[in-house]
């Protein structure tokens, strides 16, 4: 039976000796060979690679990168094809934290990123490659050209700022719509796929760390069978705090309220996530606060309000703008609007 697909074409100057090497040493298997009193041409493959080894003159030798279970140092086959191993991991690299106060509004500039999504970066030092904060957006809406995937995280946070988005998530049974003020918790590796959008869709999302994998998982079906609600994901439980139900308390500051997402208890302490806004009951306290935190986000999603550093001038925060705020700097925000809604991300020290 031959062998199907797309092959890669290494021409040789020592076939006899270079597809003994591939078979016997590196774990290759003849799929096709001929003619057979004496060979020139062999297909072989290797957990999905195709090679296709042909003898000629003068050689064209490739580069393979394979993966094995042990690390080693790269080979040469004798026809001059270079052989490089990786070992397969997965564990999540988490560079050290070095905060520093960024905010952002906007208007600044957005990137094209994947599945024809745009990215308005909110922190752009990415605090030493510990985070990545994003407003998304998909401005014409529509159908989304993406697929079951994962991403190899410590933590990933996204919240609808504008308009819904239809997603569906392993272990949550049917798709579902996410409306603005809804959040979710992804916990590392769990499989899910953005279906849908409004024109104009927001989204924020909240990851660590900055650079992490995004795995194509084209197996695993989506929707699948509800998982039970204890279902833990590398520690973590899935997320989906819905706006409309939310609960409202007093808020750590006079004339603010808030909601808990419950964040906090789904990633067992390591974040916590709340909306806040203005209670509407009393003076808005102008009392200067700090967080203790690794981390600290505040995202406006409508409304406007100002920001003041100690010792800097105030700064005004409208629809879109962000705050990242470094442990220990004492800060205020004031002069809210009357539809100010604050999203606040902390991931504690």
């Amino acid at each position: 039976m031959g062998a199907g697909g797309a092959q890669v074409v290494v021409t040789t100057d020592r076939f006899d000796d270079d597809l003994s090497a591939l078979t016997d040493e590196y774990g290759f298997r003849v799929e096709e060979i001929f003619p057979a009193d004496a060979p020139v041409t062999a297909v072989v493959s290797r957990d999905g690679t195709t090679l296709r080894l042909e003898s000629g003159v003068p050689a064209r030798p490739i580069e393979l990168l394979l993966d094995v279970d042990a690390p080693r140092g790269p080979v040469r086959l004798p026809g001059g094809t270079r052989l490089a191993f990786t070992v397969g991991d997965t564990t999540v690299d988490v560079p050290p934290n070095r905060p520093t106060l960024a905010i952002r509004h906007l208007d600044d500039e957005a990137t094209p990123g994947r599945a024809g999504m745009r990215y308005h970066d909110l922190v752009p030092d990415r605090w030493g490659g510990r985070f990545i904060a994003s407003i998304i957006s998909i401005p014409e809406g529509g159908p989304v050209a993406d697929y079951v995937h994962f991403h190899r995280v410590r933590f990933q946070l996204i919240a609808v700022k504008r308009g819904w988005v239809r997603v569906v998530y392993e272990g949550q049974g049917e798709p579902f719509v996410m409306h603005a003020g809804d959040c979710i918790v992804q916990p590392p590796e769990i499989r899910h796929r953005v279906l849908e959008a409004s024109p104009g869709l927001e989204v924020v999302e909240v990851t660590c760390p900055a650079e992490h994998v995004t795995v194509a998982d084209w197996d695993h079906p989506l929707p699948d069978s509800p998982s039970p609600a204890d279902r833990e994901w590398s520690g973590q439980r899935f997320v989906r705090h819905v706006h409309a139900d939310a609960r409202w308390v007093p808020g750590r500051l006079d004339g603010w309220e808030a909601c808990d997402t419950g964040v906090a208890d789904g990633t067992g302490r390591y974040a916590d996530v709340r909306l806040v806004r203005p209670s509407g009951h009393g003076r808005i306290g102008d009392d200067l606060l700090t967080f203790d935190g690794e981390f600290a986000l505040v995202v406006v999603l409508t409304g406007c309000l100002h920001f003041v550093a100690e010792g800097r001038p105030a700064v005004l925060l409208t629809d879109g703008s962000s705050v990242a705020v470094p442990a220990g700097l004492p800060h205020r925000f004031l002069d809210p609007t009357d539809d100010c809604l604050l999203l606040l991300v902390v991931i504690p020290a």
